[in-house]
């Protein structure tokens, strides 16, 4: 609703395909602060994400913009990066959509690895989804059609979330959702201590949820989603 009202009460003083409104906060008074391995990780995997190539992964798409190829500016290459960098035995995603971001991370995925992606929508019912069957045939992905922010839901997958070094989290950006995924997973042992990757920070409705997150957390958005990308160490 707020979105809706700023978008007709201002207008991007520059013409561009998209734009949204956010606001910009001090970073001196935030409740946490990067850690060092943080910066360490983060550096590391920009400096992947500088020379890769994900041109197999664009030839997928049916048409332009090619995502994955754009950096800065699209997270692909970044997630890419962390996942060459940290070697994760588990990766779990928070939204499937067009299957772009998941691909990415596979493709550097070590052999005895899996990643687990959740959507609310199944991968063949994306019109433009990027997945062929074939991708799932050796079950390092994986998708479940659930919803990881509902609490009655959420045990159903402790075993999988409190094995994974990775979480992306790419889901609906109403407010509601990702912040009641994060109220779940503080329900997990205290052994849980993965790497969370959030897209699209710097939205509206994004921006509470990323500031009030206590754990040491880094603004990638520079090397990655030009709506914000966020990571954090979760302890």
């Amino acid at each position: 609703m707020v979105n809706k009202f700023l978008r007709k009460l201002i207008r991007p003083p520059v013409r561009v395909r998209h734009a949204e409104h956010t606001f910009l906060f001090s970073a001196d008074d935030d409740i946490s602060q990067p850690s060092h391995h943080l910066i360490s990780l983060a550096l590391h995997a920009v400096q992947f994400a500088q020379e890769v190539s994900l041109a197999d992964i664009s030839a997928r798409m049916k048409k332009p913009p090619y995502y994955p190829e754009i950096w800065p500016g699209e997270h692909y290459k970044l997630l890419a990066g962390l996942v060459a960098t940290l070697k994760p035995k588990m990766i779990v995603e928070l939204g499937t959509a067009t299957g772009l971001s998941a691909l990415a991370m596979c493709k550097y995925l070590p052999p005895e690895s899996t990643l687990v992606t959740f959507d609310l929508i199944g991968w063949k019912s994306f019109p433009d989804t990027c997945f062929r069957e074939s991708d799932f045939k050796d079950k390092r992905l994986i998708q479940y059609v659930d919803d990881l922010s509902s609490p009655a839901i959420f045990p159903k997958y402790t075993q999988i979330l409190e094995k994974a070094e990775i979480i992306f989290v790419d889901a609906a950006k109403d407010g509601i959702m990702e912040q009641r995924f994060l109220d779940n997973l503080r329900s997990l042992s205290a052994d849980f201590k993965p790497f969370l990757v959030f897209d699209d920070i710097r939205l509206w409705n994004m921006l509470k949820i990323w500031r009030n997150i206590p754990f040491p957390k880094l603004d990638l958005t520079s090397f990655g989603h030009w709506s914000g990308t966020g990571l954090v160490e979760w302890r």
